[in-house]
């Protein structure tokens, strides 16, 4: 089954949920429409559908393939990320002096999940590019911006980001790749890198790589990482490459799904190049202050990944809907002459809006925060901008810990929609399962999200934006409940969708509560519970996005609308109430329980 970017529902949630009038109402957007914008989803569904779903099939059972340090693509994928770039979409989202079109992230959100449904392994090579953009333009010199970053956003070059080393997983405190300073004030680095997603390919002229290293004075732990540029070719000042620099793939690492995405061990200094011992460098910012650069690089890949999840799940969710209409099997419950399609029995019912409800609501939820991002650039207001920057950050780990972790959900279901045909890979939906798998791992497993949503969001700040979150959730419900009062018709959809929400929000005050009083004296029984209050919080947040949503759709259905989305998006509203929305109950239940829980956790172990 071919790939149809879902501009329908993609559109109502920027539009309905995300405020997409008042993005481009903000200083910077002036000469950008709302009929610019659909020209840029359509142009972009087009490509996508054309040029990039056709390769997902191929490079899953083809793969990269690593040859004497080099490494060749899966077959098309060289000829789509040079129509990538000239069709300008490297550079959607970044500044117009660098040659960017400057768009909003509430537009560059919708394009890079249709980018990554038609195909993930394809689509990892451009978000980690715009994260090294977005790092060398908060922390690069001028001069490095200058040489750097045009050619990125022309896709002339790739880049990527180095942190994973053989010891030092999540645990950068041991990176110990080092960087020896040299006299003309270039570093010189030693080390070997692992898990860099296009570390080596053929797709483009250059790559530049992003690095983590240790100067030989530097201060033990993560407070002793610098952050340096590396090009696979040098550089020379006037943008021409040079001399091929001393860092070499050792080889690729064969992994469960996104095989058309080249994993790479690197080596840096190693003696391959044509420079010496020692990969050239250049300092990015100051020495010592590298994961705090690099974490502006990893934040952006964070809300990346989630919308990474999302875009699997529609990918899934697409092909296991199409199987369930085709499939005959069984006759329906009511009595039928012969076999009906499987969509008609009411467990694949259940699947498939499982599968699209939670698919809709991480969807909206994301680019609700994306909004919120654009607001927190471009509001004139400093204490606006403020407010907005807090809801995105305190947002970033949940879509992307909510997402991801859904998107596993999603792709297993689709197989088991399909059944015995699920589990056979001619069919399409075990990749999406096993593509699937690596995004709760990537940028900060489930647990790092967790732990930085609890400690560095709701702590930091005495659980106010989750408090204000809150208030705004609770004033949806009491909209559900005048709409549902004012309007007979469909009042019993928006009475449960109130319900429900009512449930879940005062679930996740519980939990909030909770976390705010035993950080202090119970730390281990908080952490314990700190994925299921991240779990909590996507399936809350998304279930608010859920009833705004059924708000929009009542509007409609008393304008006069008789569009059947909006008959469909209600439809999915309420099963996400009915279904969804219960499950916060249970993480509450979780995160209160972390006490007990952590002790005899402890006691199971050492077992």
């Amino acid at each position: 089954m071919s790939y149809r970017a879902p501009l329908k529902d993609i559109r109502f949630a920027m539009k309905e949920l995300a405020d997409l009038k008042g993005v481009l109402a903000l200083p910077g957007y002036e000469e950008v429409s709302e009929d610019l914008i659909d020209a840029v989803l359509d142009e972009n569904a087009r490509f996508v559908e054309q040029e990039i779903a056709p390769l997902n099939r191929d490079g899953d059972i083809t793969g990269a393939k690593w040859s004497d340090g080099g490494v060749t693509t899966s077959p098309g994928f060289k000829k789509a990320f040079q129509e990538f770039a000239q069709g300008g979409w490297q550079g959607l989202l970044h500044h117009p002096e660098q040659g960017g079109q400057g768009l909003p992230k509430l537009v560059g959100a919708p394009a890079s999940e249709n980018i990554n449904s038609a195909s993930l392994a394809f689509s990892l090579c451009p978000l980690l590019t715009d994260g090294v953009i977005e790092a060398l333009t908060a922390v690069g010199s001028r001069a490095q911006q200058d040489l750097y970053i045009p050619a990125l956003i022309e896709g002339r070059w790739t880049g990527t980001m180095n942190l994973t080393e053989p010891q030092a997983g999540s645990d950068l405190a041991q990176v110990a790749t080092r960087a020896v300073k040299q006299d003309d004030s270039s570093y010189r680095l030693f080390g070997q890198k692992i898990f860099i997603t296009y570390g080596e390919h053929d797709m483009a002229d250059n790559i530049v790589h992003l690095v983590l290293a240790r100067t030989p004075d530097a201060p033990k732990g993560v407070k002793g990482i610098s952050l340096f540029i590396v090009p696979k070719f040098l550089v020379n000042d006037n943008g021409e490459l040079g001399a091929r620099n001393d860092v070499w793939c050792a080889s690729l690492e064969h992994k469960l799904g996104i095989h058309g995405s080249p994993t790479a061990v690197l080596l840096y200094g190693s003696g391959k190049g044509e420079v010496g011992e020692g990969a050239v460098a250049q300092l990015v910012g100051e020495e010592n202050r590298g994961l705090e650069y690099m974490f502006i690089m990893m934040n952006a890949a964070r809300y990346a990944v989630g919308i990474q999840g999302i875009a699997v799940s529609e990918r899934a969710l697409q092909l296991a809907t199409a199987y369930a209409h085709e499939r005959l099997q069984g006759q329906a419950l009511e009595g039928s002459s012969g076999p009906v399609s499987i969509v008609n029995h009411p467990d694949v019912q259940r699947m498939l809006l499982t599968m699209k409800s939670l698919t809709e609501g991480a969807r909206a939820l994301a680019y609700v925060a994306a909004s919120f991002c654009d607001k927190s650039r471009h509001e004139p207001d400093a204490e606006a901008r403020a407010h907005y920057k807090s809801l995105y950050e305190y947002l970033v780990p949940v879509v992307k810990g909510f997402s991801t972790e859904m998107s596993v959900e999603v792709a297993s279901l689709g197989i088991q929609v399909h059944g015995g045909m699920g589990y056979i890979e001619e069919t399409g939906a075990a990749q999406h399962y096993r593509d699937a798998r690596i995004l709760p791992i990537y940028e900060g497993t489930t647990a790092i999200q967790a732990n930085d949503f609890v400690g560095r969001k709701v702590l930091r700040d005495g659980g106010a934006v989750a408090a204000a979150l809150s208030k705004e959730m609770r004033s949806t419900v009491q909209a559900l409940r005048s709409a549902a009062d004012a309007d007979a018709q469909g009042a019993e959809a928006l009475v449960l969708v109130a319900r429900r929400l009512e449930a879940a929000v005062e679930a996740y005050e519980r939990a909030t509560s909770f976390i705010l009083k035993q950080a202090g004296e119970s730390p281990r029984a908080v952490f314990m519970g700190s994925v299921p209050y991240l779990m909590l919080a996507g399936v809350v947040h998304a279930g608010w996005q859920m009833g705004r949503a059924a708000l929009a759709c009542r509007e409609h259905a008393r304008a006069g609308d008789s569009d059947d989305f909006y008959v469909a998006k209600l439809a999915t509203c309420v099963f996400y109430a009915a279904h969804v929305l219960p499950r916060s109950q249970a993480h509450c239940d979780a995160v209160l329980e972390g006490e007990l829980a952590s002790r005899y956790a402890a006691l199971a172990v050492r077992s």
